[in-house]
């Protein structure tokens, strides 16, 4: 068994050919954003800036409400957002919200959870730029 230290995406998305096209196509808009690190585990996938901001997990089996084939965009943002369907969020600590996002087709990664995506990006670099925030 590997560790998940030792996980690749391609380990995560193994057997998972629709999910893994959906999370191509969410790498593609983070990586034009700014750089990033990529790294997986055996549930997930993180996108980190200067700091961890998004992440991409595949649908639990357990939940009945997500698509096969669909993946969960998780990610930061300073502030609450209004709640699109088929999504939640929860207030983390020091004034972090955290959102998902179910993401069933490419036409789901539309402008507005790309520009949320893009906030969280510049989000988790403020929080370490400034000197009274900690970094995860």
């Amino acid at each position: 068994m590997k560790s998940a230290v030792n996980c690749t995406v391609e380990d995560l998305f193994k057997g998972h050919a629709e999910a893994y096209g959906l999370f191509s196509a969410v790498r593609r808009y983070i990586e034009s954003i700014g750089p990033v690190n990529i790294s997986a585990t055996k549930t997930r996938v993180s996108f980190r800036g200067k700091t961890r901001f998004a992440w991409v997990w595949l649908p639990q089996m357990w939940d009945e409400k997500q698509k096969a084939g669909s993946i969960t965009l998780t990610f930061d943002l300073g502030r609450q957002i209004q709640r699109p369907k088929a999504s939640n969020d929860a207030h983390s600590h020091s004034g972090r919200w955290t959102r998902h996002v179910i993401i069933e087709s490419e036409s789901d990664l539309n402008e507005k959870v790309c520009g949320w995506i893009h906030e969280a990006y510049l989000y988790a670099q403020e929080k370490r730029s400034r000197p009274d925030r900690k970094s995860n």
